[in-house]
């Protein structure tokens, strides 16, 4: 069984940065895409960003591009999100999210096409 681990979030003013950590156990870590999720309250889950399982190919959603940065380690079995110049409507909990395949593809947005969640991290944005 896959298990993953989001840590990182807090509390940060508009125009600062946070690095989330996914640490991902069971198996190696290499073997799925990764992707990021956030939801807001009263909103739906939204896909941010995905990252290949060899870390040469990533997406992003339209509103994160150029603010985050998706990374990943395989030899800590780690994946990253860096997120720079947040905004207020980042505030959300941000979930890791593995898929059974080696490449995002064209549903990575879509939190149905993924196999194995964490329990998510808080993200706050505000002054």
């Amino acid at each position: 069984q896959l298990q993953l681990v989001e840590s990182g979030g807090g509390l940060v003013q508009p125009g600062g940065s946070l690095r989330l950590s996914c640490a991902v156990s069971g198996v190696t870590s290499d073997s799925y895409a990764i992707g990021w999720f956030r939801q807001a309250p009263g909103k739906e889950r939204e896909g941010v960003s995905c990252i290949s399982k060899s870390g040469n190919s990533v997406v992003y959603t339209d509103s994160v591009q150029g603010r985050f940065t998706i990374s990943r380690d395989n030899s800590k079995n780690t994946v990253y999100l860096q997120m720079n110049s947040l905004k207020p409507e980042d505030t959300a909990v941000y979930y890791c999210a593995a898929k059974n395949r080696a490449l995002c593809g064209s549903s990575w947005p879509r939190d149905s096409s993924y196999d194995h969640w964490g329990q998510g991290t808080q993200v706050t944005v505000s002054s």
